[in-house]
């Protein structure tokens, strides 16, 4: 009777120990798909950076005010017509 008591015992801290270590790989996998999220967040982060610094460059919003046809105070405007698409 003795014996059968301590496999059941043993059978019982083995089931806790395979539980816990289930419940730690399966941490271990969530953390690592965590960290993968970081990575490309910071990227992202990093990209939309650069475009802010970029987008806020007075060249930058010249240019493409002069793209979309703004002028400035003062400056007259003119358009080419007649010119071939060269």
């Amino acid at each position: 009777m003795g014996r059968i008591a301590l496999l059941v015992v043993l059978g019982a801290v083995v089931a806790v120990y395979a539980e816990h270590a289930v419940s730690y790989l399966s941490t271990r996998a969530q953390n690592a798909r965590q960290n993968a999220i970081v990575r490309s967040l910071e990227l992202r982060h990093a990209q939309l950076e650069q475009s802010e610094r970029t987008l806020n460059d007075p060249t930058t919003i010249i240019r493409r005010a002069r793209q979309l046809g703004m002028t400035r105070a003062g400056e007259q405007p003119y358009v080419m017509t007649g010119q071939s698409g060269r």
